[in-house]
This record gives C-alpha cells, sequence and structure tokens, in this order.
C-alpha cells in the first residue's frame, strides 16, 4: 500500500481565485456574497449568491473561441486544475502519462449551457441549438478538458453523487494511488448553477437562505440558520506517490491517508437523523488513516446551515468520535464564506483541510452568533484558531444520502 502526498492546491470561488486571497477570506470568516447579478432575480425571495467576480480565463490561456465552447464549470475546472499543478511544480511528464489521472466531481455540469440552450430551443427552436451543447453541459467534460489539456491518459473519471461528488472524486483518486494504479492525480470538483432554475428550484424546497445580510444569510450551526447560500467554482488537488513527491523535492501540504463512503438509504433529501451513515464514514477515514477519535485535531463540517443538516451532522460526530471527543475537537463550517458549490464543496473544503494542517489554522465559522442547544460542540466562533493541526476530517452529505468523509494527517 502506497501512502498519498498533497503537492498541489488550486481554487476558484467567490472567496478568492487564488490560494492567498482564497486563505485570507477562509481564516477571517469574510462572507463573500452579493446580490445576484448573472440574472435579474426579482421573481425569486433568494437575492444573495456567492457569484465569482473578476474571473478572467483568458489569464489561463483560455482564448474566446474556447470559452464560448466550455460552459463555465469546465472553465473553473480547468484554471483551477492549472493552478494546483503550477502549485506541485510538475507537469508529470517524468511518468507514463498513463500512471496519471484526472478525477473531477459535479454535481449538475454544465447547467448554464443546459438553461441558456432550453431557453434557445424554445424561442428559435432545434435548428439553434449549439452544436457543442452536449459535450458542454455533460459532467465528465471537466475531467476530459483538463486531461486533453495535459496528456494525462490514466483513469479519467467524473463522480457524480450530488454534494459529495468532489470528495468522492478525491477519495477514489486517493485509493488508486494508495493501490498502485496511478502515481499522481489531478482531482476534485467543479460547480456553476447560480442559475434561476436552480435557485428557483432550491428555494421551493426550503433549502437556501431568504437573508439578504451577508453576515446572516449563511450561519451554519446558528440557532437562526434558514439555508445555505448558492456558490459556484471549484476545488482541485494534485496528489501523488508520496515517495515520488519526496524524491522531487515537492512541497507536501498534508498526506491523505482515509476515506470513508457510505450511505443512508434514508431520504431523497434528508439526512438521516441518527446520523448512522455519515458516521460510519468517519469512523471508516480514520480507521484507515489509524489517526484515533481522541487524537483528531479538525473537522471541516459539511455544515450547510440547515435546519436538519446541522443538527443530524452534529449528532454524527458524536456517534462517530463518542461524546467527549466530539466536545473536545475544534469543528467548523467554512460555507459562511464560500457558500455551498454544490459538487465543488467537498473539494474546497479539502482544500482548506489541507491549508489549515500545513499552516497552522484553523478557519472559523462565519456568521455565527446564536448558540443552538441541540448544536452543542466547538464550532470555532473566536474567529480563526492557531493550533498545531495533527489531522483533520473533511465531511461531504449529498443529498440522496451520499456521505464521504477524507482524513489528511501531517506530513511526517
Amino acid at each position: 500500500m502506497k501512502r498519498v502526498a498533497i503537492t498541489g492546491l488550486g481554487v476558484v470561488t467567490a472567496a478568492g481565485t487564488d490560494r492567498e486571497t482564497f486563505w485570507k477570506n477562509i481564516t477571517q470568516g469574510t462572507p463573500c456574497f452579493s446580490p445576484i447579478s448573472r440574472f435579474d432575480p426579482s421573481r425569486l425571495k433568494t437575492k444573495l449568491a456567492g457569484e465569482i467576480r473578476g474571473f478572467d480565463p483568458e489569464k489561463y490561456g483560455i482564448s474566446k473561441k474556447e470559452q464560448r465552447r466550455m460552459d463555465p464549470f469546465c472553465q473553473y475546472a480547468l484554471a483551477a486544475s492549472m493552478d494546483a499543478l503550477s502549485d506541485a511544480g510538475t507537469d508529470f511528464k517524468d511518468l507514463d502519462p498513463f500512471e496519471v489521472g484526472v478525477l473531477v466531481g459535479s454535481g449538475i455540469g454544465g447547467f448554464s449551457t443546459c438553461c441558456a440552450e432550453s431557453a434557445k430551443f424554445a424561442e428559435k427552436g432545434p435548428a439553434r441549438v449549439s452544436v457543442f451543447f452536449v459535450p458542454m453541459m455533460m459532467g465528465n467534460i471537466a475531467a476530459a478538458t483538463v486531461s486533453m489539456k495535459y496528456g494525462f491518459k490514466g483513469d479519467n473519471i467524473d463522480v457524480v453523487s450530488a454534494c459529495s461528488s468532489g470528495a468522492h472524486a478525491i477519495g477514489e483518486a486517493f485509493r488508486k494511488i494508495k493501490d498502485g494504479y496511478l502515481t499522481a492525480a489531478v482531482c476534485g470538483g467543479a460547480e456553476a448553477a447560480v442559475e434561476e432554475l436552480a435557485i428557483g428550484g432550491f428555494e421551493n424546497m426550503g433549502a437556501l437562505s431568504q437573508s439578504e445580510d451577508p453576515a446572516r444569510a449563511s450561519i451554519p450551526f446558528d440557532k437562526e440558520r434558514g439555508g445555505f447560500v448558492m456558490g459556484e467554482g471549484a476545488g482541485i488537488l494534485v496528489l501523488e506517490e508520496y515517495e515520488h513527491a519526496v524524491a522531487r523535492g515537492a512541497h507536501i501540504y498534508a498526506e491523505l491517508a482515509g476515506y470513508g463512503a457510505t450511505g443512508d438509504a434514508y431520504h431523497m433529501t434528508s439526512p438521516d437523523p441518527e446520523g448512522e451513515g455519515a458516521a460510519r464514514a468517519m469512523a471508516n477515514a480514520l480507521r484507515e488513516a489509524e489517526v484515533a477519535p481522541e487524537a483528531l485535531s479538525y473537522i471541516n463540517a459539511h455544515g450547510t446551515a440547515t435546519p436538519l443538516n446541522d443538527l443530524y451532522e452534529t449528532r454524527a460526530v458524536k456517534k462517530a468520535l463518542g461524546e467527549e471527543n466530539a466536545r473536545r475537537v475544534a469543528v467548523s463550517s467554512t460555507k459562511g464564506v464560500t457558500g455551498h458549490l454544490l459538487g465543488a464543496a467537498g473539494a474546497v473544503e479539502a482544500v482548506v483541510c489541507a491549508l489549515a494542517i500545513d499552516r497552522g489554522e484553523i478557519p472559523p465559522t462565519a456568521g455565527y452568533r446564536v448558540p443552538d442547544e441541540e448544536c452543542d460542540l466547538d464550532y470555532v466562533t473566536e474567529g480563526m484558531r492557531r493550533a498545531e493541526v495533527g489531522s483533520a476530517l473533511s465531511n461531504s452529505l449529498g443529498f440522496g444520502g451520499h456521505n464521504a468523509s477524507l482524513c489528511f494527517k501531517k506530513a511526517r
């Protein structure tokens, strides 16, 4: 069994399209929400979103012609992958291209393209639908585009498991390297669903915050929480076999050491109230990583700021770690800064865990003010906490009961 190192990180989010800006906003707990500008939101009750502002595809070599043939979610994935590989300091040309995989998850894929082309079809008929419509909307096109850009010919996979897609993609890449099928992988998630149709659907489910105050819109674990804020973007990690990373002198942010994946088998949208599936995913990740519950330093919670998720995830943490350990470990949700990136959420939050370990900084739960007696863990509400982070868990819990937990350890 191989060890797996994290050697490159790339993010494209409302909180920043580079690591330093992103980390500054994450650790300062700065909500990066603004009034929706992508479309006229007057027909909706939801007014805020975590839109990416100032993203320039040409900075990443994506020409105007290519932009017209590439959905925003794919552009975000490619940009974050380029930054992650640049950060890793390699394009893996020393390896057989079949040893390098690309696993990028997306819950919805090219949703912007789907909305635009559907409107065109309704208004102008089928003859006006773009010849690029199908490849632009496919969820797998992000992984395909990255692989074609760099010539990586190993496992090329799109994981689709709702809000756990990015975390599952990273976990599956980890297993491929650990078991010797790959030497390296570019992995994570991407999403671009800030569209009237998507927000209308989530709004009607009661899942979205209707606050117009960015500081009180996404407030995980707060008693007054009322739903999440839609975000967009991508998070990408470069994983490689540990000895390969050491041999080339790479900076290792952290070791990815455990992965747990389970299903609730309970409900289409609600998590299991007892948290059994989520707890088992956490326990399995800790066991594989050989991290005892009492030794765990930090949990980046799924923490969507919906009433049910935060309560049930709190119960799951207690079930996985035991009451005493659950109350001791630092827990925070960074969705109060980024919003909920759906299929990209787990990938962006994996980046958060790697940086927390590397820099010894635990980010706060932004916006938290009013304690909830049923959500009674240490949610890091005082601001960024400096601490030795020897290990961290990142939880992702998707609609349909898809649970993923990733366990990271300090590189030693």
